[in-house]
């Protein structure tokens, strides 16, 4: 009863929101001659109600079964229209807003309101209307085209220099991949070229810092092939990431406390996943790379996030019992909110450390000397590189994508690290 009711609000305001942004169709089509005007508004109320119907039977449709990039189409359609009626009715808002003040001031000040025009004759409530809902499709334009951007894939290439880095060890190049989420990756060829990029960077060892499925375990049978091909000299090392652990699954056999068998076993077969790819998944340990006769650590723990909306599963102090005498030491732990939380000022050793997670929201601006992203609301550190003392932080914008099926802007990355 609840989620009906629910429906029922939802469908509401969203009716509200369509005649509100249907006043600035209608004002922009005033002059337009009746055939036009019949045609823009039997295609605004066509597209508003196929969206309203959609949305008020999706709870019905089990559409949380369909096909992953199925659902992340339809969702993106949606959403895309839904927020470009939101944008035009801010825009919309402000203007009625400056009316309202306006006829306030007149009424209190006795003087008659009179309509206002911009240079070419253009009312100023007209060019709003027209703003708003150019405002609008701009963004709805925007989320379409970076569908085309889902595997556009991109080498970041930095050059890092410690004090403390052993000199065997230095010009050793670190290939960073993240965020995979392999049961929304549809385009295999597309794939196996992004792990041919991978390879292509010749990295003596390549780190891999969580997300490796959405979900279930099963999201990698297609993909085994092509991931297993990932290689470098020195090996293959991940991490878990928060979903991972399928904790965002409706197993069937969850029980009051929320324990599933299914989710246990699932886990268990993400971890051989690994395995069969190669690939030395770290569970709160560390290892001993050596390189000249030299050593360095390198940590790996489980899921560690400072936010209560994602799990602490990851333990620092048994990853970093036994590894205190090395002298230089990496980290890969999967959100970037570990750093501040608990890295920096307990493990204040940790010379680099190497996160994912955010995806850099998958929507920003990105260019020489400037970077920008919803992701700087959430998070302190969304992208790249971020220093504190002798510090750092190396944030990796994701392999895939997950939930909106593109990029707009923050594009899939891989990351190439070379130690100086």
């Amino acid at each position: 009863m609840r989620t009906g009711w629910n429906s029922i609000v939802l469908i509401f305001i969203l009716l509200l929101l369509d005649l509100y942004v249907f006043m600035a169709i209608r004002a922009i089509f005033k002059s337009s001659a009746k055939s036009v005007r019949n045609i823009a508004f039997g295609a605004y109320w066509t597209i508003s109600a196929l969206v309203i119907i959609t949305i008020a039977l999706l709870p019905y449709l089990n559409w949380q079964d369909w096909p992953a990039n199925t659902r992340s189409y339809i969702l993106t359609v949606l959403f895309g229209i839904v927020f470009a009626k939101v944008l035009a009715a801010v825009f919309m808002l402000l203007d009625d807003l400056r009316r309202g003040i306006q006829w306030i001031v007149s009424y209190f000040t006795k003087r008659s309101e009179r309509a206002t025009s911009l240079p070419g004759g253009i009312s100023r409530s007209r060019f709003f209307s027209q703003a708003a809902l150019l405002l609008g499709g701009g963004m709805f334009a925007t989320l379409i085209y970076g569908l085309s951007n889902k595997y556009n894939y991109r080498v970041h290439k930095l050059k890092l220099s410690f004090k403390n880095l052993p000199p065997a060890f230095k010009g050793l190049r670190i290939v960073q991949i993240s965020d995979i989420h392999s049961g929304s990756l549809t385009d295999k060829e597309a794939v196996i070229k992004g792990v041919e990029m991978i390879n292509a960077q010749k990295g003596d060892i390549i780190l891999f810092t969580g997300d490796l499925v959405n979900d279930r375990a099963s999201e990698m049978d297609s993909l085994m092939e092509v991931f297993s091909q990932v290689k470098a000299p020195m090996g293959v090392y991940s991490t878990l990431g928060n979903h991972d652990y399928g904790d965002y699954y409706a197993w069937p056999d969850k029980d009051a406390n929320g324990y599933s068998v299914l989710r246990t076993q699932n886990l268990e077969r993400l971890k051989q996943v690994h395995g069969e790819l190669g690939w030395r998944l770290l569970m709160n340990e560390h290892v001993t790379l050596e390189r000249g006769g030299q050593e360095i650590a390198l940590l790996g723990i489980e899921n560690w996030s400072a936010m209560s909306r994602f799990p602490k599963y990851g333990d620092m102090k048994k990853a970093y019992a036994g590894a205190s005498h090395l002298p230089f030491k990496i980290l890969m732990s999967h959100d970037p909110t570990h750093w501040d939380a608990q890295v920096r000022t307990e493990y204040p050793d940790i010379d680099l450390m190497l996160a994912g997670h955010t995806h850099g929201m998958q929507f920003g601006v990105e260019i020489p000397g400037f970077k920008w992203s919803p992701a700087r609301f959430i998070y302190k550190e969304w992208a790249g590189l971020y220093t504190e003392g002798n510090q750092r932080l190396y944030v990796n914008r994701g392999f895939g994508f997950l939930g909106y099926p593109g990029r707009v802007g923050i594009l899939p990355e891989i990351t190439v690290i070379e130690l100086a």
